[in-house]
């Protein structure tokens, strides 16, 4: 009940949050700009404002202290450590942001800034946990119901690149009106259910579903055409709220299930770049990342959205099926 109380009170002040947001950054004039390289016909978003993924920040945010606090004085504050870890994502794509507007283009920080700070924010996160007790050195396998046993060093490094790597495809992700946040929803569905299925992790549920909440009151203003656009500030705070629930959950290999669609939009990227510097000029994709390459193909922002929604929620039923038995219930 408190997950279902959880997502309805995120909606609620996410959508308030976004109501009072919106004006303010037009005031501001904090808007978005699109690429050159690009698609020509995205141009025309060209202004809308960002940053709006603070909308969700706020609803998910509040919506945890609130519901999360009988846990708390119990001394259980893993929602916390998700959210604090997910929030550093979203101060680092703030910062991204705020440079992007300040110099009027589409780049801010650097590569190498932008993978030195996340890096550093996911080994404090994997520390922490693993200081806490609520992550072990070993690689559940979904279905198999199996775990690899690693040398903690060996998983630490693991661990954080696949923490940086989630981070960075659900941020590609983020090219089309409401399509990082439609995807997300049935990823954050998944961690919510495993919170109601799993008694002991609770306070994780009601994360999950603050972010079902608040993703589903900013896709108010996100859907198509888009009002307003989470900015990086959203997408990194989206990238790490997802991995870092996979972590908390001591499950990391089901994101590559529930992350499915973010793999795919990402290695598009890399085969793409990969296979024009190799034939020196020739490409697999239309377009890349892969959304990119369905619209070159004729399809809308809609349809898009909806396919790729569609196999997302596809393949958290795959991964709830995989891991389902992994503790009696």
């Amino acid at each position: 009940m408190k997950i279902i109380l959880a997502a309805v009170i995120s909606l609620i002040i996410s959508a308030v949050a976004g109501k009072l947001l919106i004006p303010a950054l037009v005031k501001l004039k904090v808007g978005q700009s699109i690429k050159e390289i690009g698609p020509t016909w995205h141009m025309n978003k060209q202004g809308t404002p960002t940053m709006g993924g603070l909308m969700f920040i706020i609803g998910i945010g509040i919506t945890i202290l609130v519901l999360g606090w009988n846990g708390m004085l119990q001394g259980d504050y893993t929602h916390l450590y998700v959210f604090v870890f997910a929030l550093v994502f979203g101060v680092i794509g703030y910062i991204d942001d705020y440079q992007k507007i300040k110099h009027k283009q589409n780049t801010g920080l650097t590569g190498v800034q932008k993978f030195l700070l996340q890096l550093a924010a996911a080994i404090a996160f994997l520390c922490l946990m693993r200081f806490e007790g609520l992550l072990s050195p070993n690689l559940y396998i979904p279905f198999l119901h199996t775990e690899i046993v690693l040398n903690w060093v060996v998983y630490l490094v693991f661990a954080a690149f696949v923490i940086v790597g989630t981070v960075n495809s659900v941020n590609i992700t983020d090219g089309l009106d409401g399509l990082s946040s439609s995807v997300t929803v049935p990823v954050a569905v998944f961690f919510a259910v495993l919170g109601g299925y799993w008694s002991q992790y609770e306070q994780l549920g009601i994360f999950g579903g603050a972010m079902v909440g608040g993703l589903f009151g900013f896709l108010i203003y996100n859907h198509y055409p888009a009002k307003v656009f989470m900015g990086d500030t959203g997408s990194l705070f989206l990238g790490g709220a997802v991995a870092a629930l996979a972590f908390a959950y001591d499950m990391p290999l089901v994101l590559i299930l529930v992350g499915i669609v973010y793999i795919c939009e990402t290695m598009s990227d890399i085969l793409q770049v990969g296979y024009f510097k190799l034939t020196h000029g020739k490409r697999i994709f239309k377009m890349a990342p892969l959304h990119h390459h369905f619209e070159m193909c004729g399809w809308n922002e809609k349809k898009i959205v909806a396919v790729f929604s569609t196999v997302s929620a596809i393949f958290c039923v795959l991964a709830f099926l995989g891991v389902m038995g992994r503790y009696m219930i």
